[in-house]
């Protein structure tokens, strides 16, 4: 399932890499951002990796905010436009991240998680703490707010896309199986998105990977 789900988000992603690549960033999306590098600036975390990157805008706000960043997405042109922003920037899924163990100081993943079945997203999360440095910060952001999962049928990207949604308590449990919540909010968003709101957490890199791994639960 998750070799379909990544195929045909790909497909979606490739399509659409250049208008998402002048899309305008709403201003909620900026201020996370901006406090996630204050917060890694006033901890002297140096390094960053972000998972679904995209056209690589955020990456470059964060390059461009003194920190060495290294951006990856599914989708080979999504990774071209981070390539030309003059990123470093790979095709890679969240399954197999191609880094070192303890690489990075810092993960931030903006709205692309919510692609990851929900059987398969404790392996991801899994991965994700591997490349963390002990103590590590871990930005967090989806759309959520109830449960959902499955092909969304209003979606307007060709091919459908895949969504798995948690209500707010449910997403904080599956991360904390992985990760010490530091912070969760919610943002109530400016634009029509079925109900919805956005799920923020900052997440901490808090015990060994080993026992992280004894922690993850039983794939659904």
């Amino acid at each position: 399932m998750y070799g379909q789900v990544t195929e045909a988000l790909r497909a979606a992603y490739d399509q659409t890499a250049e208008a998402r690549n002048t899309r305008e960033i709403p201003s909620w999306k900026q201020g996370e951002r901006q406090a996630f590098l204050q917060l890694l600036q006033a901890e002297g975390k140096r390094s960053l990796l972000e998972v679904g990157a995209g056209p690589g805008r955020d990456s470059r706000y964060f390059q461009h905010g003194g920190l060495q960043v290294v951006s990856t997405d599914l989708s080979p042109e999504m990774v071209r436009l981070c390539r030309e922003k003059g990123l470093e920037a790979y095709v890679m899924d969240f399954l197999h991240l191609d880094f070192a163990d303890g690489r990075f100081d810092a993960v931030y993943a903006l709205n692309c998680l919510l692609h990851v079945p929900k059987g398969v997203l404790p392996q991801a999360l899994r991965e994700i703490r591997r490349v963390l440095k002990p103590g590590g910060l871990f930005f967090y952001g989806v759309y959520g707010g109830f449960d959902h999962e499955g092909i969304w049928e209003d979606d307007k990207s060709v091919p459908k896309r895949f969504f798995a949604l948690y209500g707010d308590e449910s997403i904080q449990r599956v991360a904390g199986q992985t990760f010490l919540v530091r912070d969760f909010k919610t943002i109530e968003l400016p634009e029509d998105r079925s109900g919805m709101h956005f799920q923020r957490m900052i997440l901490e890199a808090a015990w060994p990977v080993e026992l992280a791994a004894t922690r993850l639960p039983e794939p659904a």
